[in-house]
């Protein structure tokens, strides 16, 4: 597919599910949040690992916030997005708490994150991640990933992809009205290892 139609079909594609997460309810958005949280918490993936990147939701996505509780509860590490917005470039920074949360500053996203001259531990610099939790517009069973269009995630899978011996494994969190038969995608799109949403098979 040329790059003029794949770049039309995701624009058209991201405002037809940004109006399917607006008419969601935000009952049935805590619903499937509190469902997917309980399959997180028994994942394999999650349960082995150490290291762990994750976004803090925006009113539209899922809800992370008893996830990131569960990883402090069970001492594992955990690293939340350093958005630059003049660019695409993005670090996964570490957190030492959750009540921090609430203190860091709020981006014009409206989403908390450290400020710009918080120097904090970088994940990929101290001993890179084990698995990283992906926001996203889109999914397909495939793995195929539709972001918001301005490849934070892209960019950073790649880095991680130079820095690691061994790959971060992926997981998108997904409300089942996210889930689309294809997602259109091109050269720069990275696949995720799995989806989790309502109806997705155990792994």
């Amino acid at each position: 597919m040329a790059a003029v139609t794949v770049n039309s079909a995701k624009r058209g594609l991201r405002a037809e599910l940004k109006q399917r997460l607006r008419a969601l309810s935000a009952e049935e958005r805590l619903r499937q949040s509190l469902l997917l949280t309980q399959k997180v918490i028994a994942h394999n993936q999650y349960q082995n690992s150490k290291r762990i990147s994750i976004f803090l939701s925006m009113q539209d996505e899922v809800e992370t916030e008893v996830i990131i509780k569960d990883i402090f509860k069970q001492g594992k590490i955990c690293f939340i997005p350093q958005y630059q917005f003049q660019s695409n470039h993005m670090d996964m920074v570490r957190l030492t708490s959750p009540e921090e949360i609430a203190l860091l500053p709020k981006t014009s996203w409206n989403i908390h994150q450290p400020g710009e001259g918080d120097v904090r531990e970088e994940a990929l610099s101290t001993g890179g991640l084990d698995l990283i939790f992906l926001p996203g517009l889109g999914f397909d069973k495939d793995g195929n990933r539709l972001g918001r269009g301005k490849g934070y995630y892209d960019t950073y899978l790649k880095r991680c992809v130079q820095h690691q011996e061994v790959k971060p494994y992926t997981m998108a969190l997904a409300f089942k009205e996210q889930i689309c038969p294809q997602i259109p995608v091109d050269e720069h799109d990275m696949k995720v290892d799995e989806v989790l949403y309502e109806d997705s098979p155990a792994s």
